[in-house]
């Protein structure tokens, strides 16, 4: 098949694309029903009041029944999955058979006034076949088929009215009449040129959706190779790497013996790396488990002081190695609340970690604690140089941080506040930030109370 045959008929081969055309009229169709029924109800009101009930009475039975008919078929198709050519076709001939009926009450309803008027302008009918012919190529270019149907019968009566008047009166050549009718024809030229232009317009948007769609696929695609790859060869290389760590700790822990200080400092850099090599491994496993919605969690209920205690002890040591002081400003306050620990202790490291590296030297971070009424509430105060509501995007996005230079002094894969909100959001909490009235930052872990725990002199009292 050559391109430029199979892009003009692409609709028509495609299965998909020929349901997808049905579904598109039946939707039009269906959201326009008021914007028809006013359309017939002015036009009909008109034929009744200026020329003969009888006739809007019989047209408006037709329409009813149509419209009625109309309705059942769109509702049909619209819940229907069922994309095969054989469903598409039963319902493309339910759909010819309503648009014959319902278009031939229109020419009808022109016509029939038409008539009534006898040899004249006729511009009432004309015009009502007109703005028909524009309703159909505005709103019936899905299937070309339907739209030569309403085009072929408004243009029928659109040359029939005048040619009638013509021969009634026998006009020649120069009469009046013979002008309306080859106006008639330049405005049935135009219809058919404006239908042409609305099914171009409808088949490139269906051809560039399709088109995106299938590029869309092919990303999933590629997207989900990429993802194994990156699982796949992050679990090979932390067996190997685990066990090269291992070693390097087990040297320069001086259980092999005193190292000479050059060796010392070489081993000292291969642990140091090693360390981040291992975290950047576990955290971008944290992120495909995330993504891939395969992270387990082991909820339970548990106290959340207990939790934010451990976390603060865990991450007293490597606040410290840069001057920095973790204070605990928790009071007795506390909430029983239902949280996989391990997952919300990679949280709280997270952000106590960070809040240390981005504080300067001999300062704090200090952590709180609030207990409301429906909700408890972690917050980690640090007083380095703040971040601003139009850093969110850098600060919880994977792969950014808010110093990306090169020259930047504390390291890190961008991957941590990032893992962070995820597992927030999978223990039905949420992790933010604001400013400080003066430096730094304060970040918000905040989680669901199941219950809060009995004080002393509560129990004693029971």
């Amino acid at each position: 098949m050559s391109s430029p045959w199979k892009k003009k008929f692409f609709i028509a081969v495609r299965p998909d694309w020929f349901a997808r055309q049905i579904r598109d009229y039946c939707q039009t169709g269906r959201d326009l029903v008021v914007q028809r029924q006013v359309i017939f109800i002015a036009a009909l009101l008109l034929a009744a009041y200026y020329y003969s009930a009888s006739l809007a009475l019989v047209l408006l039975a037709l329409t009813i029944a149509t419209e009625t008919f109309d309705f059942f078929v769109f509702r049909r198709v619209l819940a229907s999955n069922d994309t095969s050519i054989q469903a598409s076709k039963r319902f493309a001939r339910q759909i010819t058979i309503s648009t014959i009926v319902s278009s031939s009450t229109i020419a009808a309803y022109a016509i029939g006034i038409a008539a009534i008027q006898g040899p004249t302008t006729h511009f009432m009918s004309m015009f009502f076949l007109f703005a028909a012919g524009i309703f159909a190529a505005m709103n019936n270019h899905q299937l070309l088929p339907i739209l030569l149907i309403r085009i072929t019968i408004y243009g029928a009566a659109f040359l029939f009215i005048p040619l009638r008047d013509i021969v009634l009166v026998g006009a020649d050549l120069r009469s009046e009449l013979w002008a309306q009718f080859f106006a008639s024809i330049f405005v049935l030229f135009f219809l058919v040129d404006c239908a042409r232009v609305y099914i171009q317009l409808y088949r490139s948007h269906l051809t560039q959706l399709y088109a995106l769609r299938e590029e869309h696929d092919k990303a999933q695609v590629a997207y989900i190779a990429k993802s194994e790859f990156v699982s796949t060869m992050s679990h090979e290389l932390r067996t190997p790497l685990t066990a090269i760590k291992g070693s390097i700790d087990m040297v320069r822990s001086g259980k092999l013996g005193d190292l000479p200080d050059q060796v010392e400092f070489a081993i000292s850099v291969a642990q140091r790396n090693s360390d981040r090599l291992l975290s950047l491994i576990n955290e971008i496993l944290d992120l495909q488990s995330v993504e891939n919605h395969e992270m387990k969690f082991e909820m339970s209920e548990t106290r959340i002081k207990g939790i934010v205690e451990d976390a603060i002890a865990d991450n007293d040591p490597y606040a410290a190695k840069l001057d920095i002081r973790l204070v605990s400003l928790m009071g007795e306050e506390d909430a029983i609340v239902k949280v996989d620990k391990k997952r919300l202790g990679q949280v709280l490291s997270n952000v106590l970690s960070n809040a240390a590296k981005f504080s300067p030297a001999h300062s704090e971070v200090t952590v709180s604690l609030v207990v409301g009424e429906d909700d408890v509430f972690v917050m980690v105060s640090d007083s380095g140089i703040g971040l601003s509501e139009s850093d969110e995007a850098k600060v919880f996005e994977p792969f950014t941080q808010l110093d990306s230079s090169s020259t930047r002094k504390i390291g890190g894969t961008g991957l941590g506040m990032n893992i962070s909100r995820r597992i927030m959001e999978a223990l039905g909490g949420a992790i933010y930030y604001k400013k400080n009235q003066g430096a730094g930052t304060t970040f918000v872990i905040r989680l669901p109370i199941q219950s809060k725990p009995c004080s002393q002199e509560q129990a004693a009292a029971g």
